[in-house]
């Protein structure tokens, strides 16, 4: 991930105070559905170790993994925008540790202290613009022409 600095440590001053209120710590197994495409998206977390794979559901066939994450990484950014449902499903494949966070008390918060939305936003947006230009290069590698990828 391009934004290697995690959630919690690119808020202001006394936001991840506030944020690790509304959180707490999980352990996930490998093998756990953390959530699935469709379903109501009701929190997310950030990964201190382990990996989730996110995966699309593709009709007659076994879910694609489209994109796998690590340490720092934000699992979950369907719960910041209406109608609050997963794009997404999402699998650990290796044991997860993570902080997981309450998304309707996040909103409130964020609709309570301006400079805290604004830093989750941005946070959520870059991390958005960071996946979709992975896509796109591993797109390009795979359908475009020889050495299209190396000019993103």
């Amino acid at each position: 991930m391009t934004t290697t600095r995690s959630l919690l440590d690119v808020l202001p001053a006394g936001a991840a105070e506030r944020l690790t209120e509304v959180a707490r710590n999980v352990s996930l197994p490998r093998g756990t559905r953390i959530f699935e495409e469709g379903r109501p998206a009701d929190r997310f977390w950030v990964i201190r170790s382990g990996l989730v794979a996110l995966d699309l559901h593709v009709p007659g066939r076994r879910a694609a993994v489209v994109e796998t994450l690590g340490r720092d990484d934000l699992v979950g950014w369907s719960w910041l925008f209406p109608p609050y449902l997963w794009h997404l499903g999402a699998e650990a494949v290796r044991p997860v540790d993570a902080v997981e966070f309450d998304a309707t008390a996040v909103r409130a918060l964020c609709e309570a202290d301006a400079v805290l939305g604004r830093a989750m936003y941005r946070y959520a947006a870059q991390t958005v613009a960071d996946r979709l230009h992975r896509t796109r290069t591993r797109l390009l590698e795979l359908y475009g022409p020889p050495g299209s990828a190396d000019r993103w």
